[in-house]
């Protein structure tokens, strides 16, 4: 990054520069907690020291329940970080969220985990960008698409990857019956930098379009959105936060060449689970987690059987536990076994 010529190339200066950063910052963990860990080993043998009939000093006894919160907290997120070796996980993500069949019910289920999803985000300090959506009839959403940037956001995101369920006295039926609601969420790594995959122009079908609905804070309204169809595949992108149709399209063709490239390489995953004779379940469509409001409430992952009955912290973005559940099951072959 030293070199005279470094950001003569823009977008390898880029490339680089986000590398560096998140090297820098997985140091920098590491360094905390080693600092940590030695300063918690001070107060232990000043404890050791100072205790009197088995009772350590109420201020004494306070520093050490803080740093060894401290500890534990910065050894959990250095261990996330060990758990994430795939080809993607390092990188940033793009979700896409969609309501299944049920009208209203399901829109607003889709807008309920749009904004779990923003707040979590928030609370990781991971920055989010609004790639396009669109507003339900009377509430909630028909479909959205965001980019979460940030260290291992594909990693941790990837594990949301399915249908969500949702079960609740619904708030749009007047005889206050019990509703369930249907959600797929969906995420691609976003590929940067030189891809080595061709898409040939007869394969693509290109839409533009005005944004339409009825406002609101989701949705940015253009003459420019663009949609495009990779026929062969039948996979859709599309995009409208941009300010013109070209920077539209140019973002709109940055997230498909994610999409098929995460397609190839799930494909090579199969392929080689099958020479292995290995049986995995890469159909990402199966239902992952259920949210249960009424007539009890509770938050269960079905496939690692984790749950947590504060639906409503949930809710509000608290899934690290789910996620970390998930992963650590994951490497250590203890997923889906029973």
């Amino acid at each position: 990054m030293r070199a005279p010529d470094f950001w003569e190339d823009q977008n390898h200066a880029q490339e680089m520069s986000t590398r560096y950063s998140r090297l820098k910052s997985k140091l920098g963990l590491y360094e905390r907690l080693a600092t940590q860990v030695d300063d918690f080993e001070v107060l232990i043998d000043m404890a050791a020291e100072e205790t009197d009939d088995d009772t350590v000093p109420e201020e004494l006894a306070g520093d050490l329940e803080r740093v060894s919160t401290e500890v534990g907290g910065e050894l959990e997120a250095l261990e996330e970080q060990r758990l994430f070796t795939g080809e993607f996980d390092a990188g940033d993500a793009i979700v896409s969220i969609h309501p299944g069949a049920g009208g209203t019910e399901s829109q607003d289920w889709a807008e309920m985990l749009l904004r779990m999803y923003l707040r979590w985000a928030e609370k990781r300090k991971f920055n989010v960008e609004l790639n396009e959506a669109s507003e339900g009839d009377e509430a909630g959403i028909k479909s959205v698409t965001f980019t979460i940037h940030g260290d291992n956001a594909y990693g941790l995101m990837s594990t949301e990857r399915g249908v969500h369920r949702l079960v609740r006295i619904s708030p749009f039926d007047s005889a206050a019956r019990r509703h369930t609601s249907f959600a797929s969420v969906d995420v691609t790594p976003l590929v940067e930098g030189d891809v080595t995959l061709e898409i040939e122009d007869k394969d693509l079908r290109v839409e533009t379009y005005r944004s339409s609905g009825a406002g609101g804070q989701h949705v940015n309204k253009t003459d420019s959105a663009v949609r495009i169809t990779h026929v062969p595949t039948k996979t859709v992108v599309q995009c409208q936060n941009e300010r013109s149709q070209i920077q539209n399209r140019e973002t709109a063709m940055r997230m498909l060449r994610s999409k098929l490239l995460l397609l190839e390489h799930e494909k090579r995953e199969q392929e080689l689970a099958k020479e292995k004779g290995e049986q995995r379940d890469i159909a990402w469509g199966s239902q992952i987690r259920s949210y249960v409001l009424a007539p009890y409430t509770l938050v269960k992952d079905h496939r690692t059987n984790f749950e947590k009955g504060n639906v409503e912290a949930v809710l509000d973005g608290a899934i690290d536990e789910f996620i970390r559940e998930y992963v650590w099951q994951r490497s250590t072959g203890r997923l889906g076994v029973r």
